[in-house]
């Protein structure tokens, strides 16, 4: 049961019919894993920290530079320095001090994903490189754990929604084969603009309520934000037979 304080913290939220008390319990029960606290991280951490989720794992190796600031807005110029994830749980608790935040303040390898996946009902990939998308969609894939990922450089951005409970859904290896690797873009290379972020990060934190509060969220489809046009397609994918990660 949510306490009377809950009720009164999320009332915008449970008076909605979708959500409703039980959703909110939902959430409050809920464990997730959000891989990189960076520019995607910082705002999807924050929404499903307010939102009340239960338990959140953090993991980034990464510490905190000047660069940093203009887009990953968690952080401030006293922060520089400091470690990504650490920083971030320490803020998180101020916003929610109920949050169970639990801190991995080093990049996921194969080994850490082994034992943190099982603890978790959902992961969000908020990397920012392609060898981390590739690992984490292999190890959700092993531990049958949904995984919402998240891109953005320049003006654009997309989200996708893999899970492998679903016999159909096509994973992020499926979309982008290992042996034609898309180019190694990211905000070290062409550049970013924070509030590309915040959309994309916003989009995920809605994709990881709705699926952790019980409502469908559509696999096999790749969203694509153009922030300069104010536009946003949908490019249904298919689950690719000669997949080595998910049709095995």
């Amino acid at each position: 049961m949510l306490s009377n304080q809950e009720k009164l913290r999320f009332s915008r939220q449970t008076m909605l019919k979708n959500i409703g008390e039980q959703g909110q319990q939902a959430l409050k029960k809920a464990s997730v894993l959000i891989i990189g606290v960076g520019g995607l991280g910082n705002p999807a951490s924050l929404y499903l920290n307010a939102a009340g989720v239960g338990n959140i794992y953090l993991a980034d190796g990464d510490n905190i530079e000047l660069s940093n600031l203009p887009r990953q807005i968690l952080f401030t110029e006293t922060d520089i320095g400091q470690n990504k994830a650490d920083t971030s749980a320490e803020k998180l608790q101020q916003l929610n001090s109920a949050t169970n935040i639990e801190v991995l303040d080093e990049m996921l390898d194969a080994e850490l994903a082994d034992y943190y996946l099982p603890l978790v009902d959902l992961v969000l990939d908020c990397t920012d490189n392609i060898n981390s998308r590739y690992l984490i969609n292999q190890k959700c894939i092993e531990h049958k754990k949904p995984l919402i990922i998240g891109a953005a450089t320049g003006f654009d951005g997309q989200h996708m929604f893999v899970n492998p409970n679903i016999a159909d859904s096509a994973c992020y290896q499926c979309l982008f084969p290992a042996h034609k690797k898309p180019p190694e873009n990211n905000c070290q290379t062409i550049g970013i603009l924070g509030p590309v972020l915040a959309i994309i990060g916003g989009m995920q934190a809605l994709q990881a309520i709705k699926f952790l509060t019980g409502h469908a969220v559509a696999t096999n489809q790749l969203n694509i934000f153009d922030g300069l046009h104010n536009s946003w397609q949908q490019f249904t994918l298919k689950k690719q037979a000669n997949c080595p990660i998910c049709s095995g």
